[in-house]
Order: C-alpha cells, then sequence, then structure tokens
C-alpha cells in the first residue's frame, strides 16, 4: 500500500466537522473515465506541503477537484494514479470524521454514520492491468483500516460496496463497484476473502505499527476535552503552566490537545512552570 495525505480542507465535510465511530468500510467507484488523483485531491495553496503534493499528485487546472465548497461529497480517501502513473491511496478525511458518500438510508440509517470510505478512479472499465492494481491497492488499504478499527472483513455488512449499501437500506442507489468488479472476474465477495487474507497473511512491521499509533494518538490528541475541565484548562493555560502544540489539525489555531498522553518529561516540565508561578504569585 503507498498511502499519502491531502485532506480536503476546504470541503464543506470536512468543515462540517462531525465524528464518527468506524463500523465498517464502503468502497465506492467515481463513474468517470479519469484515473488521475489530481483529478479530484489537490491541496490548498498556502499549505505547507503544497509542492510536494502537487508534484505527486499532478496540477489540475480545470479547478472542479473536491477541496473546495460546494462539491456536496466527500470521501476518506482516493485510489487512482499519482502524475508519475504509478498506484497510490491518498487520505483525505481524517478516517474518524463523517464523511459524504452514502447518501440516505432507505430502511436504515445512512453508511455515512458508520463507515470509512474510499472512492477507486476508474478508467474506461477496460484495462485489465490497471483494475488489478487498483484492486489490490483496496484490498491493502481496506486491510488496514479494518486492523486498525478491530473489523472484520468478512461481515458483508462491514465491509461493502455503494450498491451493496443500497440493498441494505443504508445507502442510495448506486451500481458501484458491481458494474466494475465483475468486469475482471472479482465479486465483492472475492474482495471480502482477499481482506481478510491480506489480514492474515501480513506480519505487521514495525514501520506499520508505529504508523497505527501515530494515527491513534493524532485523532487522541484532538478529541474535544470534557466540560468539567473548562474552568482548570483556562487556569492553566492563562498561567503558562500548559502552552499550545502549535496547529494540528490545520483550522490555524494552535491545538492544547488535551486527550493526549503525557511523558515523564512534559510531566516535569508542568510541574517545573507550576512550581515556578507559585513563587512569582508569593
Amino acid at each position: 500500500m503507498n498511502l499519502l495525505q491531502c485532506l480536503l480542507t476546504g470541503n464543506d465535510c470536512y468543515q462540517a466537522g462531525q465524528t464518527i465511530t468506524p463500523r465498517g468500510v464502503m468502497v465506492h467507484s467515481t463513474g468517470a473515465n479519469n484515473p488521475s488523483l489530481g483529478r479530484y485531491v489537490q491541496p490548498l495553496e498556502g499549505a505547507a506541503d503544497y509542492d510536494g503534493l502537487i508534484a505527486a499528485l499532478g496540477y489540475n487546472r480545470n479547478g472542479n477537484d473536491w477541496n473546495r465548497s460546494g462539491t456536496n461529497a466527500c470521501v476518506h480517501a482516493f485510489i487512482g494514479k499519482l502524475a508519475d502513473g504509478s498506484i497510490a491511496s491518498v487520505q483525505t478525511l481524517p478516517w474518524t470524521m463523517r464523511g459524504w458518500h452514502a447518501g440516505n438510508g432507505t430502511t436504515r440509517p445512512s453508511a455515512n454514520n458508520t463507515h470509512i470510505s474510499f472512492e477507486i478512479c476508474e478508467d474506461g472499465l477496460d484495462d485489465g492491468a490497471y483494475f488489478a492494481q487498483v484492486y489490490q491497492e483496496a484490498v491493502e488499504l481496506t486491510a488496514y483500516l479494518c486492523r486498525l478499527y478491530g473489523l472484520d472483513p468478512r461481515d458483508p455488512q462491514v465491509v461493502l460496496c455503494h450498491s451493496e449499501g443500497c440493498r441494505l437500506g443504508m445507502a442510495s442507489n448506486h451500481a458501484d463497484v458491481e458494474h466494475w468488479f465483475p468486469k475482471f472476474g472479482k465479486s465483492m465477495d472475492d474482495f471480502r476473502a482477499d481482506v481478510a487474507r491480506e489480514m492474515e497473511d501480513e506480519e505487521m512491521t514495525q514501520e506499520q505499527f508505529d504508523a497505527m499509533l501515530e494515527d491513534y494518538l493524532s485523532r487522541r490528541a484532538l478529541q474535544e476535552p470534557s466540560d468539567w475541565s473548562a474552568d482548570s484548562r483556562a487556569w492553566a493555560e492563562q498561567k503558562g503552566i500548559l502552552q499550545g502544540m502549535g496547529d494540528l489539525d490545520g483550522d490555524g489555531v494552535s491545538d492544547f490537545a488535551y486527550k493526549s498522553f503525557c511523558t515523564r518529561e512534559e510531566l516535569v516540565t508542568i510541574l517545573d512552570r507550576l512550581e515556578r508561578g507559585t513563587q512569582a504569585d508569593a
């Protein structure tokens, strides 16, 4: 799996900032003959990693990417071609942010409330080599997400495509991906089995563990602190006992990351600041 990150912070979905507890993964495909990731994913001008992401994704001169207001849709990732023709996944929303991908449910709540989603960039649906590459990338991304959130990929209500979601009453009426996978001898049952096999066969490397831990810690750090601590937090910030950790979520405001773990080094620093503040007050 080749996983990049370019969060669509300009999308209305990201701006809404709603969160979910992931209960599954929903597979989509774009419905347009354009396998380029740069068609859908672009960084905002001024982003710290703008030049690197444009070099990787390619520049969309048409201005019709999804990192803008008024798109009315957003998924957690895209799979397709980078500018150099290689295949990659690009994370476009935090995994626990509520996406806009499934539409309204008919007999059940929408999968927007429960499922992480990704789009596979379609080509002309006639290139077996391209399909094999994005299919495997989708298998590996789904295995990664199932491992990250403790999900069972063999359950067809946990890992499913948009058209299956429609039949289950948790998504709008779309054909993806059952209009594409069978052209190359694959079904969603095959996909679920391949994801389960990927999870069984792959021993987690230290690098993968570190990436999963970093993702967990970053998500935990940005959780909203509880109301009961508001007065104490305001006091600690005013006294300088706690200081911001920088803009962790890209909203232009320094974050205090109250839900993050505290190291011994940080604890000693806090106690020292508290002691110095007490002496100054005296």
